[in-house]
């Protein structure tokens, strides 16, 4: 299995033969609207991780080939971008209806705070699986919501009300790889 490390990421043009033989999952994440770049780029690093078939950008979510702020995606993804296959979609149904062509029994899971969230550890996160995580401040938006199978949260014991939203797609991404 190819390993390469930071300096490496940075630099490498893959080929296409090097990308695609990259063992994927079954696995697909939609970014609904997240501004941070930092958060997108890192996005690429968790997605190429824990082995993501295809990342979807959503909305006002810039991209790595964006002339303005692209760079600062690929410096937090640290080149990863480049591995990890993605797509920009105007709107989540168009990403849902693709996620749906490759594996009609896709599960859409959104991870979001809402009266309608169960704790995550409390739902099959089994693959074909697709995770919508959405805005820092607004959240997964209505249209994510609405076209979710189901909505999980990550418990809180403190006094924040919430954790970043990388920082929660890695634990639902992880919990996901437990059960496979």
């Amino acid at each position: 299995m190819l390993r390469l490390d930071a300096k490496v990421l940075r630099d490498k043009i893959p080929t296409q033969k090097e990308v695609e033989s990259i063992p994927r999952r079954d696995l697909f994440i939609i970014v609904d609207n997240v501004l941070d770049t930092f958060n997108t780029g890192s996005m690429f690093r968790l997605a190429d991780a824990v082995g993501c078939r295809h990342m979807y950008l959503i909305g006002s979510t810039d991209t790595p080939d964006d002339v303005k702020v692209g760079h600062k995606i690929h410096k937090a993804s640290v080149g990863t971008h480049r591995w990890v296959a993605w797509s920009h979609h105007k709107t989540i149904k168009q990403a849902v209806l693709e996620i749906h062509k490759i594996n009609p029994k896709t599960k859409i899971v959104a991870i979001e705070q809402d009266k309608k969230s169960t704790p995550y550890t409390e739902v099959d996160l089994k693959e074909p699986l697709a995770l919508i995580v959405g805005h820092e401040t607004r959240g997964v938006g209505s249209e994510g919501l609405k076209l979710a199978d189901q909505i999980v949260e990550i418990p809180m014991h403190g006094v924040n009300k919430s954790l970043n939203v990388l920082i929660s797609l890695a634990i639902v991404c992880y919990r996901s790889l437990e059960r496979k």
